[in-house]
């Protein structure tokens, strides 16, 4: 009896367990389907969300459609530079017009996505044009200059009514060469003269005399100053080129000679001035004084060896080390008036120089055997003096080699330099023991948006790397029945990171030859590459046409105007070239 009732209470105690889990089972089927329902319904809420918004990698602002050009919306705009209607000649812009750099007529617009014929420069070329950030200025046919953008102005237009575009500021001095800085234009002219002038249109005006000249004599319309050289130059000597960098300029004579010029203050910082020791105006307070000041710019690195390290390494000095003379204390920096004079480099007396070429902090030169020399702040590797230099200021002009990872048997010598921000480019001629030739297009400095163009991206390259795509290029030449190396035309880096490159690819093929292929890459966040999209390029890409077709640069005979509207020429030769500003690009008609 009893074995029969523990068998009979063990039987009940299963049928529990197992209906207790049939119960369990049942609610957790049922939680399971709770689950994979509420999953299915964030995985289509998910797949709606990125279907209707696309999340770019490294976007920094989405656009939306009320701050994009309309014109570009249209897939039928032309962005060849030639107008649809007449055939004229216009410019093609794209990128950031954030300051109404690109295109002052819409000042509404802040990017323009794609690139687009601009038609406030229809029948307009230039003999020269240069874009800063905030304002931009040209070079018209007849050598006047004109500005415009936000910087220039000094605010911005809340309408297109209200658009501002190209202003005459310089005439009259038949101008072939600008460069600007943040607060000034330097512009120089045929006959060898460089001029200053303030970047903006409030502080070029002149003060009201006190009395009008007897003779009548014409008043300039805005201030500007003549930079002229400390020393006399040789006979039929005059400047042929100019470059500017951030807080310092280079000037070259036609007889090869580098002179240099501080603009302020912090024209010396990283001993990129090339001196340290020159004079200044007197400030006109000063009357008992000398008319020239001598002053001394020390380089930081130089003032103080020990400005980056740390406290527990640092030693102790008894006074704060001065990277300024003490006479520059009250003397103001900001104004045109500040240096009016070019000095002669020490270093480079005696070297016969081709090229310059500057970068923000940096500066450089090609000798006319075909070698570079490179001076200026380093941080980045912008020199080029190998990964085992770590100094970041070079203050001695210094050798960049250029041949490091070629074989000891192939020739170089450098034919071109470009620079701009902390990025260097140089172009490299090799020669072989076979007497093949091929160019090379080397890059070093900071590549943090991918401006090294060797497929990295790295924001400090102290040993000249080759450019992928555009290195070696050869073609075929109907002249000499053979292979020839295709020459990069012009080369234009923008200080915020991206390049803009022309390669000649008609100079060898003949009477079928169309034009010049545009190739871009770098940074690309205000789409200043001008493939549409924000994604930054590591390598040199082939620009196209929204509209279809490689983006080709041409020449044409066609009718030319200044920018005053008036006819300069029925028949004149010109030929596109590209420009790289800050987060755009402009491509416009220059006069050959």
């Amino acid at each position: 009896m009893f074995k029969r009732t523990a068998a009979q209470a063990w039987r009940y105690r299963r049928l529990h367990s197992h209906l207790s889990q049939a119960g369990q089972v049942a609610r957790a089927r049922l939680d399971r389907s709770a689950v994979i329902a509420s999953s299915a319904a964030v995985t289509a809420g998910l797949l709606w969300y990125s279907c209707s918004n696309t999340i770019h990698n490294d976007a920094v602002i989405t656009p939306t459609p009320g701050n994009i050009s309309q014109s570009i919306q249209n897939a039928a705009t032309s962005s060849t530079g030639i107008t649809e209607d007449d055939r004229g000649i216009c410019a093609v812009v794209w990128g950031s017009n954030q300051y109404d750099v690109i295109n002052p007529n819409e000042p509404g617009v802040e990017r323009v996505q794609y690139p687009v014929n601009a038609s406030w420069l229809k029948d307009v070329a230039l003999r020269d044009l240069a874009l800063h950030e905030r304002h931009a200025a040209c070079v018209d046919a007849r050598g006047d200059v004109y500005q415009w953008g936000d910087g220039f102005f000094g605010s911005r237009p809340k309408s297109q009514s209200e658009a501002q575009g190209p202003t005459l500021t310089l005439r009259g001095q038949n101008i072939i060469q600008l460069q600007l800085t943040e607060s000034r234009v330097y512009a120089l002219s045929a006959s060898g003269n460089v001029y200053v002038f303030p970047a903006n249109a409030e502080q070029q005006q002149l003060p009201t005399p006190a009395s009008t000249s007897w003779w009548g004599t014409a008043r300039p319309a805005i201030d500007f100053v003549e930079v002229a050289p400390n020393a006399k130059l040789a006979w039929g000597e005059k400047f042929v080129s100019i470059s500017a960098g951030q807080n310092h300029l280079l000037a070259l004579t036609s007889s090869g000679r580098t002179f240099t010029h501080p603009m302020n203050k912090n024209a010396n910082t990283h001993g990129q001035l090339g001196l340290w020791k020159f004079e200044i105006p007197a400030p006109p307070s000063s009357i008992s004084s000398p008319s020239r000041v001598p002053v001394e710019l020390v380089p930081r690195a130089v003032a103080d060896p020990f400005t980056k390290a740390s406290p527990f390494s640092r030693a102790s000095l008894p006074f704060a080390p001065l990277a300024t003379s003490s006479n520059l204390d009250g003397i103001e920096d900001q104004h045109i008036r500040f240096s009016d004079s070019l000095f002669e480099m020490p270093s480079l007396k005696g070297v016969k120089v081709s090229q310059i070429a500057t970068g923000s902090r940096s500066s450089f030169v090609l000798t006319d055997s075909g070698r570079v020399l490179g001076w200026g702040a380093n941080e980045f590797g912008q020199i080029g003096l190998g990964g085992n230099i770590t100094l970041d200021t070079i203050t001695v002009p210094t050798e960049v080699v250029l041949s490091r990872n070629v074989p000891s048997s192939v020739r170089t010598r450098c034919i071109d330099i470009s620079a701009g921000g902390d990025l260097t480019c140089f172009i490299a001629e090799r020669t072989d023991g076979e007497s093949s030739v091929y160019v090379d297009l080397l890059t070093c400095g900071n590549g943090q948006w991918g401006g090294l163009g060797n497929n990295l991206f790295s924001n400090a390259q102290g040993n000249p790397v080759r450019v992928k795509n555009v290195s070696g290029l050869r073609e075929y030449n109907e002249k000499s029945q053979s292979m020839s190396p295709i020459l990069p035309n012009a080369i234009s880096v923008s200080p915020t990171g991206h390049v803009l490159l022309t390669l000649d690819t008609q100079a060898h093929g003949g009477p079928g030859g169309s034009g010049r292929d545009l190739v871009a890459w770098g940074l690309n966040h205000d789409y200043q590459l001008g493939t549409g999209k924000r994604s930054s390029l590591p390598v040199p890409t082939t620009l196209e046409h929204p509209e279809g077709g490689r983006f080709i640069l041409g020449r044409r005979t066609a009718l030319v105007k200044d920018l005053a509207g008036k006819v300069w020429k029925k028949s004149a030769d010109v030929e596109q070239r590209a420009a790289a500003g800050y987060g755009n690009s402009l491509v416009y008609w220059k006069i050959k």
